[in-house]
C-alpha cells in the first residue's frame, strides 16, 4: 500500500507547518515504520462536524483530535460569530467531561475563544453535558462547546458545539460553521494566545440555580415525600454525573442513595469497564451486583458526559433487568403524561417529541391522552430546533430518543441525565406509591397499548474503507429494497435523503416533511418498521427494528416477547440476504 498523494500533501504540511515537536516526532515514527493505512486514517480528510460535532480518536493528523483540529474548529466557530454577531459583546460557556485530555483540550478552546475577543464563562471543573447547555441560555451566550465523545471508548475525545439557544447547531448554521472551519487552509490562520481577561471561571453557583430549577418541574412531590426512602443505586461510570445527579436526587428528596464507589472517581481510562456506556449490560455489573446486595428499587447508571442514563429494575421473578432505551423513554412519557392528567395540567397546550427511529408506541400514548406529539430526525439537536421553534407558543413536557438519552422541561435543549434521573426516581416513586413496581408499571403499559420490542444492531466499519462500505450498503438498500421482512411484504419505504415516501404496492409518492438525512425506514404491512442510517459521530451503520403484537394480560408477556424476538431475527435476517 502507499500514500494518497493528497494523504501525503497534507502530511508534508504537518511536518513543515507550524507544529509542535512531539506531534511532528509522532508522524515522522509512523512515516518510518511505513504505518500506511494509519497514516491514512489520521490524514485522509479533515475531521469533519457530524451530527454531534467533532468525534474522533486522540492523536497526530487532520483527521484526529488534537490541538490543532481542536483550535481549528474553535477559530472557524470564532469567525462564524464575529460575522452573525457585529459590534456585539459576544460570550460563550465552555465545560469538559472525565475523558483524558478533556480538560487541555477545554483550555485550548478557551484560549482560541479569548484571543478572539469572546468572554468565555469557564467551568473551572469537569461538568455533565447538560448543564452547560443550562448555562448557556441562563448566561446568555450566543455559542459553547462541550469536551466529550460521549459513551465512546477511552481513545476518544470530542467537541460539542452549541449555539446561542443551547441546542447543537443546525441547519444553516451548522453548514456556515463548517464553511467557515473549512476556510483555515493553515494552522497560522488560528489564534492560540490566550488572553486572560477573557476569560471567567463558573462553577457551583450555576450548579444550584440548574438543581433548584429541575426541582421545580417535580410533578409527584407527595409520592416522593411518601416514599423518599426507596432504595436507588447510582454509577457515574467514571463520569461527570457524581457532580450532579447525587445532589438532584437529594433535592428532589430521595434519602436512600447507595453510590457504585467503584465508579464514583471521574477517570477517563474506564478502569472498571469495557466501554463506558450505560446501554452495555457489562457497564452495569457492579451497579447490579450492589443492587442485589441491598434489594434495591431502581439502578441508575450514566455514561462520561451524563447526558444518558440506563436503568435496571426487578422483574416479577425477583431478578435484575436492564430497561432499553425505548422500554423507559415510553415509561418516562406514560408517567408524565398521566401525572399531568391527574394533576388536571394537561389543557392542549403540551407536546412531546420522539426521532424517527424512536418506539412509536410514545406516540400512541400520546394520541391516548390527546397530547400532540412529533417526530423529529435521529439526533437530539433536532429536538432542541423544535423546542426552540415552539417556545412561547406550547408547552414540552418531555421527549427523547432510544439511545438512552431523554429531555424534562424547557431548561435545556440537550438529553439530561441529570434531570432524567431525578425523573426515573420519581415515577418509581409514583408507581410503588400506588402499591406496583415500575416493571409491572411497565407491563400494564403493554397491555393497554400493545407490546412493542425494539432492536438495535450496529455494524462496525473503521477508517476510509469502512466509509466506503457503509455508503455502498446505503446505496444497495436504496436502490434495491427488501420485498419482504419477517414474512411481511414491505408495503412503504420512506428515504429522508431523497425525502419521499413511497407506497411500494401502488407506486404513489409523496413528500416527506423533515429536512433531509441520509436514513431509509422499510415499514411492512403488518406495521413492522425497519430503519438503517450511518451513525454520524461513529464508524457504523445502525439498523433500528421494532415489531409490535397486542399483549392481552401480564401473564402472556414471556411467550409474546419470545415470538416478536423470533421476528426481529428474522427481519435481520432477510437484510443480511
Amino acid at each position: 500500500m502507499q500514500l494518497e498523494a493528497a494523504t501525503l500533501d497534507t502530511i508534508n504540511q504537518w511536518l513543515n507547518g507550524n507544529y509542535d515537536t512531539k506531534t511532528k516526532e509522532e508522524i515522522q515514527q509512523l512515516l518510518d515504520k511505513e504505518a500506511f493505512t494509519e497514516l491514512t486514517d489520521s490524514f485522509y480528510r479533515n475531521l469533519e462536524f457530524g451530527t454531534g460535532g467533532l468525534r474522533g480518536i486522540m492523536g497526530a493528523g487532520s483527521n484526529r483530535i488534537n490541538k490543532y483540529t481542536i483550535g481549528t474548529a474553535t477559530q472557524g466557530l470564532c469567525n462564524y460569530l464575529l460575522q452573525k454577531y457585529p459590534g456585539e459583546k459576544i460570550k460563550v460557556a465552555i465545560a469538559h467531561d472525565s475523558r483524558n485530555n478533556s480538560d487541555y483540550f477545554a483550555g485550548i478552546t478557551a484560549d482560541v475563544f479569548s484571543a478572539n475577543g469572546i468572554h468565555v464563562y469557564f467551568f473551572k471543573a469537569l461538568r455533565p453535558t447538560p448543564e452547560l447547555s443550562f448555562a448557556i441560555r441562563e448566561l446568555g451566550c450566543r455559542s459553547g462547546v462541550m469536551l466529550t465523545a460521549s459513551h465512546n471508548p477511552k481513545e476518544y475525545n470530542g467537541y460539542k458545539a452549541y449555539g446561542a439557544d443551547g441546542g447543537q447547531f443546525t441547519s444553516p448554521d451548522d453548514t456556515m460553521v463548517m464553511d467557515e472551519v473549512a476556510k483555515i487552509t493553515n494552522i497560522d490562520q488560528v489564534k492560540f494566545d490566550r488572553v486572560a481577561a477573557n476569560i471567567e471561571l463558573i462553577g457551583e453557583e450555576i450548579d444550584q440555580l440548574y438543581l433548584d430549577k429541575i426541582t421545580e418541574l417535580s410533578v409527584s412531590p407527595e409520592a416522593i415525600a411518601r416514599q423518599k426512602d426507596l432504595k436507588i443505586v447510582y454509577s457515574p461510570i467514571h463520569g461527570t454525573g457524581i457532580t450532579l445527579v447525587p445532589q438532584a436526587l437529594a433535592q428532589f428528596g430521595f434519602t436512600n442513595l447507595t453510590l457504585v464507589e467503584e465508579q464514583s472517581t471521574p477517570d477517563g481510562n474506564f478502569p472498571t469497564v469495557v466501554y463506558p456506556n450505560p446501554e452495555e449490560k457489562e457497564a452495569l455489573t457492579l451497579a447490579l451486583k450492589k443492587a442485589e446486595e441491598i434489594d434495591a428499587d431502581l439502578v441508575l447508571a450514566t455514561d462520561p458526559d451524563a447526558d444518558r442514563v440506563g436503568i435496571a429494575v426487578k422483574n416479577n421473578d425477583g431478578q435484575f433487568v436492564l430497561l432499553n432505551g425505548n422500554q423507559t423513554g415510553s415509561l418516562l412519557i406514560n408517567y408524565l403524561l398521566s401525572a399531568w392528567e391527574e394533576k388536571g395540567k394537561l389543557t392542549g397546550d403540551q407536546y412531546i417529541v420522539k426521532t424517527i427511529v424512536t418506539s412509536n408506541l410514545i406516540e400512541e400514548i400520546a394520541k391516548k391522552k390527546n397530547v400532540t406529539f412529533y417526530n423529529t430526525l435521529t439526533g437530539f439537536k433536532w429536538i432542541g430546533q423544535l423546542m426552540t421553534s415552539l417556545q412561547g407558543k406550547k408547552t414540552f413536557i418531555g421527549g427523547g430518543e432510544e439511545s438512552y438519552g431523554y429531555l424534562i422541561g424547557e431548561l435545556v435543549r440537550d438529553k439530561d441525565a441529570i434531570v432524567s434521573c431525578a425523573f426515573i426516581s420519581e415515577m418509581t416513586a409514583f408507581y410503588k406509591d400506588k402499591g406496583s413496581s415500575l416493571y409491572n408499571a411497565m407491563l400494564d403499559m403493554y397491555v393497554e397499548y400493545g407490546l412493542y420490542k425494539e432492536e438495535l444492531v450496529s455494524i462496525t466499519k473503521k477508517g476510509k474503507t469502512g466509509a466506503e462500505e457503509i455508503k455502498a450498503m446505503m446505496e444497495k438498500f436504496r436502490n434495491n429494497p427488501p420485498a419482504t421482512l419477517g414474512g411481511a411484504k414491505v408495503a412503504t419505504l420512506k428515504d429522508y435523503e431523497l425525502g419521499t415516501e413511497t407506497d411500494l404496492i401502488s407506486g404513489e409518492k409523496k413528500k416527506l416533511e423533515l429536512p433531509k438525512s441520509d436514513v431509509l425506514q422499510f415499514i411492512t404491512a403488518d406495521g413492522s418498521i425497519v430503519s438503517a442510517r450511518p451513525s454520524g459521530t461513529e464508524p457504523k451503520i445502525k439498523f433500528y427494528c421494532s415489531v409490535n403484537a397486542p399483549l392481552k394480560d401480564k401473564e402472556s408477556f414471556k411467550e409474546t416477547d419470545a415470538r416478536l424476538g423470533d421476528k426481529v431475527k428474522a427481519i435481520m435476517k432477510d437484510l443480511e440476504a
